[in-house]
């Protein structure tokens, strides 16, 4: 259950622990900034020997507080946040805002603990506190900016840097700013579910680094959507790489930033790369909202190049260019003549200036059936001479009279970073347009509006497994360490349905002319080692061994070979398989991805995997119609679809019930298996049908 976090944001009494007596810490900045606007409740600073503070009557210690304070701000170095936490805890104060950083290992364990067992709500440390400018109370220790005034977006931050980089740039108005900090109890999630509920706060932007629980985080973003509200987030930290020390081919395939990306994406929250791209998504959600659909979007303007340039920036950052029909095409030909009419529209591209309906043309693209969304590339920068300014605001009222008759959303952008020149932005705000800078900021906060459709309910925690054959295996696998072995990883994928050629584990060449008659011939050798990843890159696999004379040379090479690649390996054995044709090779797998659980990766298999870096990702557990089109995003899927008749058009249903099957064994074991790696996936034209014949199982670290 979320906290609630009301005291927080709407204190009635708070106390100051750290303001000075002398000089100016941030607990006299805070009181500062609240005595500065009224706040109408009771502000008592805690100090050991000062009678007042800022002219406030001061009590001697926490214990001298009384029965009834909501909040306490605490202006205190990290060796004693512990200790004045719990004193504040015993004492009955509600909540505790903490500032300090600079924490060692030891005192953030401590305070974690602590915390955690609060019946106080604990908000930081390592942050610049909260600011509610719908009731004027500034909990933060320093002086804001002079442009912040009041609106209808709500921003969450864990860095208190960042939540400075998007006020002092942002066009709009704030109902909240939070700062959470280091988020060693309340988190972005409880102030989100919070803000569901605030009448004042119509968007949310969150900028994060990280998220400790995803499933209530994915709650708090669901009940913020119920209640009609929108969301946008700038996830910093992206860069670092998870596929450096992989072993398995999936997991040098993937990076630790596509397990935010599969996240956001099945909550349906839009996700931007920098302060402008969030600040874009934050104006285009604040007039719009969350809209239904794909947004198919029309792109029109004066200049045919600016134009042309929108549409190029568009398809790069994703968003859906709308293609008019025959019967719209012909509309915008009368009303618009000497232009093709078609997306996009270069209305300065007519016949003649008098002959020029700007408003007629904007209202029939509106009016077409193809067309969600409409970007008017406008220049409206601050550096235009009078009469370029004067003659776009004429092209501007034009676009606005459209605006007025419209029900369909409309964002104007200024192609360059500049500044938006104050009467342009007058114009296009009192008809309740966004004008936005830049192409692809703009085009970014179009593409926002419409993330919602790609939102799938996950649950991100295994469930208890009630099979005592699969308990027992968890049991045993989670006593060692490294690679599991051939048998271990086999056992699982049965478990699950997951076809697996038939195979037998022999000690030597004697041993595999035994027993080679269970496989049959024709069949494959396998080196089997704990020490060897990817056996056929050194030799370690012989295929077509037709009988035993045959069977023994190859143990033989691959002896050789691995003696010679991998001198240090030890050899276990050898894997005798029956040989399985294939038309097709896949990849399938899965890589740990904390804190999401898994990810499942499927694409174009084989020995040269990573070079071909054909895969789709997902995150566990998948259902059967995230399965389908996953292996239709990939150049796998448009082989099996029967691309240039290169193989016929093949099954995809066996692959998909392979991914759904996969995925709930990595839900299960995603705990203790890092890796898992099916390559290759062979799979018969035609009917689709899937046996794995190589498979790689990696345990996760074991933490000391």
């Amino acid at each position: 259950m979320p906290r609630d976090v009301e005291t927080l944001v709407r204190p009635k009494t708070v106390a100051v622990i750290g303001a000075s007596s002398r000089n100016q810490s941030q607990g006299n900045i805070v009181i500062g900034n609240l005595t500065s606007r009224g706040f109408p409740g009771a502000i008592i600073p805690v100090h050991p020997s000062a009678d007042t503070i800022e002219d406030l009557p001061a009590v001697a210690s926490i214990v001298d507080l009384p029965d009834d304070v909501d909040l306490a701000v605490a202006s205190v170095p990290a060796s004693a946040a512990m200790e004045t936490a719990a004193a504040l805890d015993a004492r009955g104060v509600r909540s505790a805002i903490f500032f300090a950083a600079g924490f060692t290992d030891a005192e953030t364990t401590a305070f974690q603990n602590m915390a955690r067992a609060a019946r106080m709500n604990i908000h930081g440390p390592n942050c610049m506190g909260l600011i509610n400018g719908t009731d004027d109370i500034f909990l933060y220790p320093a002086k804001p900016t002079e442009s912040l005034h009041r609106g209808p977006v709500s921003l969450i931050a864990q860095s208190g840097s960042a939540a400075i980089s998007v006020i002092n740039a942002a066009p709009f108005g704030f109902a909240k700013i939070v700062t959470v900090g280091s988020e060693f109890q309340i988190t972005a999630a409880d102030y989100l579910h919070w803000f569901a509920g605030d009448d004042s706060t119509t968007t949310v932007g969150i900028v994060l680094e990280d998220i400790k629980d995803p499933t209530a985080f994915a709650s708090a973003a669901e009940a913020l959507f119920i209640s009609g509200k929108s969301l946008a987030v700038l996830n910093v930290g992206r860069s670092q790489s998870g596929a450096a020390a992989a072993r398995a081919h999936t997991g040098a395939m993937t990076s630790a930033a596509d397990n935010y990306e599969l996240f956001f994406r099945d909550c349906g929250i839009p996700v931007a790369d920098d302060y402008d791209e969030l600040i874009a998504s934050l104006q285009c959600l604040a007039a719009w909202g969350r809209q239904p659909g794909v947004g198919k979007l029309a792109i029109a303007g004066i200049s045919g190049g600016q134009t042309a340039l929108a549409c190029d920036v568009a398809e790069s950052v994703g968003t859906t260019l709308t293609t008019f029909s025959d019967a719209t095409t012909r509309t915008l030909q009368e009303i618009l003549p000497g232009t093709p009419g078609q997306n996009p529209i270069d209305l300065g591209a007519v016949v003649g200036r008098e002959t020029r309906n700007n408003e007629g043309g904007i209202d029939a693209i509106l009016a077409s059936p193809e067309t969600d969304i409409l970007a008017l590339i406008q220049d409206s920068q601050t550096s235009l001479n009078e009469r370029s300014l004067h003659y776009y605001l004429t092209v501007i009222a034009a676009y606005c009279q459209s605006a007025a008759k419209a029900g369909k959303p409309i964002v104007a952008i200024s192609p360059s970073s500049q500044d938006i020149h104050p009467e342009i932005r007058k114009a296009f705000d009192s008809n309740g347009i966004p004008i936005i800078r830049g192409l692809r900021e703009g085009l970014v906060g179009i593409r926002s509006c419409y993330a919602g459709q790609s939102a799938r309910s996950k649950r991100y925690a295994s469930d208890d497994l009630h099979d005592p054959a699969l308990a027992a295996l968890r049991a045993e696998i989670g006593r060692q360490d490294g690679q599991l072995t051939a048998q271990q990883s086999v056992r699982l994928l049965d478990a699950y349905g997951i076809p697996t050629v038939k195979s037998v584990l022999v000690r030597n060449r004697e041993d595999a002319a035994a027993r080679a008659t269970e496989v049959g011939f024709p069949l494959v050798v396998k080196v089997a080692s704990g020490d060897i990843a990817h056996r056929s890159e050194l030799g370690g696999v012989v295929t077509g061994v037709q009988d035993v004379a045959a069977l023994e040379a190859a143990i033989a090479t691959i002896e050789a070979n691995v003696r010679q690649a991998a001198p240090q390996a030890e050899i276990d054995g050898y894997e005798l398989q029956t040989q399985f044709d294939g038309d097709l090779e896949a990849v399938a797998g899965f890589v740990a991805a904390p804190p999401f659980g898994s990810k499942i990766v499927v694409g174009t298999g084989g020995t040269l995997v990573e070079l071909y870096a054909d895969r789709a990702l997902g995150l566990a557990p998948l259902s059967h119609e995230e399965a389908v089109d996953m292996i239709a995003a990939t150049s796998l899927g448009k082989r099996l679809a029967g691309y240039r008749n290169l193989i016929p058009e093949t099954d995809t249903e066996p692959l998909a019930e392979l991914l759904v099957s996969l995925s709930e064994l990595a839900q299960d074991f995603g705990d203790l298996v890092a890796e898992c790696d099916l390559n290759p996936v062979m799979i018969r034209k035609g009917t689709g049908e899937v046996m794995v014949v190589d498979v790689l199982m990696t345990r996760c670290l074991k933490l000391p």
